[in-house]
């Protein structure tokens, strides 16, 4: 049987890049693999047309549901076997795959991979409606249906859930429709065809506890029909015919200046006899000021084959950030490939000579060869001046294929050095899971910024984090509540407009005191609060399915640094994976009609799992905005969390920076802005 490839789209969750970002995300050449079906080269077969594609997304304070639909034809004379595929968005949990069959819906169930693959071929194989969905690593979701009949439309859907942060006062939703890249062997084997035959349409309802200032579609502004329902809510349609995937949408969501440090809890706990879910986030409101003394910078910049197309961004944005250092700061460039070598020459003072030398030698930087990351990061700690606060910028797609390979290599060399790495992810499909190792080992951070992004806004939103103080040996507790499968304590840095965010599980109800520990300035700090943690919560049933990928998560980070066993690792990740219903790297779903389902005696997990959290989104849309701040009694920061404006009083030069450029962006307009909702918080 024939099978036909479709890519669809991603969203990527990220956390504030720091001033370099402007090494990468200025506007790149669009990439010419992009969403869409996917025909094999030389086939005889017309490829499958995207009819229809729409995506429904709810935000709420802490994470976002995404809805897609998308409708196929098939415009050939015999059935043909679909694959559909889209990137594997970061901390996502998968939690539903619909098919319409006629008049029937099939519904998927998680299964151990294996068993689930096995049953798909099964019914392929005896021409019954089936699909699959899968898991390639970091990488893809897939999702195979079998008969979609010849000269007909087949509807899928598929949704999951996905937790979201404020980054100095901004909230980011990607919807990527670009692929990144990296898979050569893909871009060989298949043609792809990116066009919406007929609709396009993209529908947002953000409702957030807190006053929403501003809203952003770079790009959409025209085309985008905002709706201001309250305060915190906003509803935003986009829609257009004839439309291509082969351009990210990005939403950002201001909210109103100087609110309130916070603490904000989200629990899920059906059974007072059981254990219950949380998530819970923290907005730190303090005072981190902004350095002053100069500081060397090692740019280490991946310009293998992958990076074709965005080597010209490399140089732009170095020219960029080169042109904002002070005279007393130094810096290096290091590139990669196959091997590592020095694009400058030894260290540099940032004077304008010196600059416009670095800029020209990274112009002339020509994208082949294979990638050897471990080269190139081994190269740029080299040199190091012991006397000098050193921030290393590492810029690459991740997918290393050359040289030395094992994470847990990686997170040794990371811990030779007393330096922050902060990796900068090129394009989706890039490799999350290694700069993760490469970043979290040093203390520093990663983020991924789209083609689609608000270049200049993501800039001035970033660059406070590298030129601010930071707080050190950084650590966040719970105590007088038992909680259990918490994300790991110790947070280590924690910089300028970063929120904070832990998962885990609690025994008993009752008051509990959240202490975050730290060192600021070399002096030990400490922020606590108490709250009360209810006895029973259904408003986030979605909670469990975060919960239980943020565990997975865990799990691969430590099997990535050698701290737990790979098959140890490999056999929790099943069972967490069944028992919460979320592809994994172990796991798939299957989807089958329910007689199908009832025939290989498969308990129906998913649907229960599901009917619960239909249930409780319906009425939360009937409801008010839930409040989930705790800790309005008794405050836990001193400050307002750091918005645009500054944490109170006069504002900072860097945040001065900040206010000017999204002013000049459009992100933050010039008069009219929205004002702050009173609050006795």
């Amino acid at each position: 049987m024939s099978s036909i490839k479709v890519i669809n789209a991603r969203i990527t969750l990220t956390r504030g890049a720091a001033l370099l970002c402007a090494l990468f995300s200025l506007c790149w050449t669009s990439s010419a693999w992009a969403a869409g079906t996917l025909t094999p080269a030389g086939s005889p077969q017309q490829p499958i047309q995207i009819r229809d594609h729409s995506l429904e997304v709810h935000i709420l304070g802490g994470f976002a549901k995404t809805d897609v639909n998308q409708t196929f034809f098939n415009p050939n004379a015999q059935d043909l076997e679909a694959v559909y595929a889209f990137p594997v968005p970061k901390s996502a949990s998968l939690s539903e795959f619909i098919i319409y069959s006629g008049e029937e819906e099939l519904h998927g169930e998680v299964l151990p991979k294996a068993k689930a693959n096995q049953i798909y071929e099964d019914e392929k194989n005896k021409g019954n409606d089936a699909g699959v969905a899968n898991k390639k690593e970091f990488e893809t979701y897939e999702f195979r249906v079998s008969r979609v009949r010849a000269q007909s439309e087949t509807r899928i859907r598929f949704i999951y859930y996905q937790p979201l942060v404020i980054d100095t006062g901004v909230g980011r939703y990607v919807y990527p429709l670009e692929d990144g890249g990296t898979d050569e062997l893909a871009k060989s084997f298949w043609v792809p065809n990116t066009k919406v035959e007929n609709q396009f349409s993209a529908h947002f309802d953000v409702r957030l506890e807190y006053p929403i200032a501003d809203i952003r579609l770079p790009g959409f502004e025209n085309a985008a029909a905002i709706n201001r329902i309250g305060d915190g809510e906003v509803k935003i349609d986009l829609q257009t015919a004839n439309a291509s995937l082969d351009k990210d949408i990005v939403l950002y969501y201001r909210l109103a200046d100087n609110l309130p440090g916070r603490i904000e809890l989200l629990p899920y706990r059906p059974d007072k006899n059981k254990p219950g879910t949380f998530m819970l986030i923290a907005t730190p409101g303090i005072d981190l000021k902004a350095l002053s003394s100069g500081a060397d910078y090692v740019f280490i910049l991946d310009s293998s084959g992958s990076m074709a197309g965005k080597i010209q961004t490399l140089a732009r944005g170095v020219k960029q950030t080169l042109g904002q250092m002070k005279p007393e700061d130094r810096f290096r460039i290091v590139a990669f490939n196959s091997r590592a070598w020095e694009v400058a020459g030894d260290w540099q003072n940032a004077s304008t000579e010196n600059v416009q030398r670095a800029i020209a030698a990274v112009e002339q930087l020509a994208p082949n060869e294979s990638t050897n990351l471990y080269e190139g990061l081994e190269l740029g700690l080299k040199k190091l001046d012991n006397d000098r606060v050193t921030s290393v910028i590492l810029v690459t797609d991740g997918v290393t294929n050359t040289g030395i390979l094992d994470p847990k290599e990686f997170a040794s060399l990371m811990k030779q050095y007393d330096v922050r790495v902060f990796g900068f992810l090129m394009g989706n499909n890039s490799n999350w899971p290694l700069m993760e190792v490469v970043t979290k080992s040093s203390g520093g951070f990663y983020s991924a910024v789209s083609n689609a992004d608000d270049i200049v806004g993501q800039i001035m939103l970033a660059k406070s984090k590298i030129l601010s103080e930071s707080l050190h040996d950084a650590s966040l507790s719970v105590r007088g509540v038992k909680v259990t499968d918490v994300t790991d304590e110790f947070i280590g840095k924690v910089y300028r407009g970063q929120q904070l965010v832990v998962f885990g599980r609690y025994d008993e109800a009752g008051p509990a005191t959240v202490r975050l520990k730290a060192k600021l300035s070399g002096a030990d700090t400490e922020y606590q609060t108490t709250f009360n943690f209810p006895e029973t919560d259904t408003t986030y049933p979605e909670i469990e399915r975060l919960w239980a990928m943020n565990q997975i998560e865990t799990i691969q980070y430590k099997t990535n640094i050698g701290e737990a066993s790979p098959q140890e690792g490999k056999k929790a990740i099943e069972d967490i994976g069944v028992a919460y219903q979320l592809v994994t790297d172990e796991t798939s779903m299957v989807v089958l009609s329910d007689a199908v389902f009832s025939q290989y005696g498969i308990e129906r997990r998913n649907k229960a799992r599901t009917d619960v959290e239909h249930q409780a989104q319906s009425v939360r849309s009937q409801s008010p905005v839930r409040a989930n701040r705790v800790d309005a009694q008794s405050p836990m920061f001193p400050h307002a969390a750091h918005g645009l404006g500054g944490g109170g009083g006069a504002i900072d030069p860097v945040s001065a920076s900040i206010l000017f450029g999204l002013i000049g962006i459009g992100l933050l307009p010039r008069k009219n802005r929205a004002k702050p909702r009173t609050s006795n918080n």
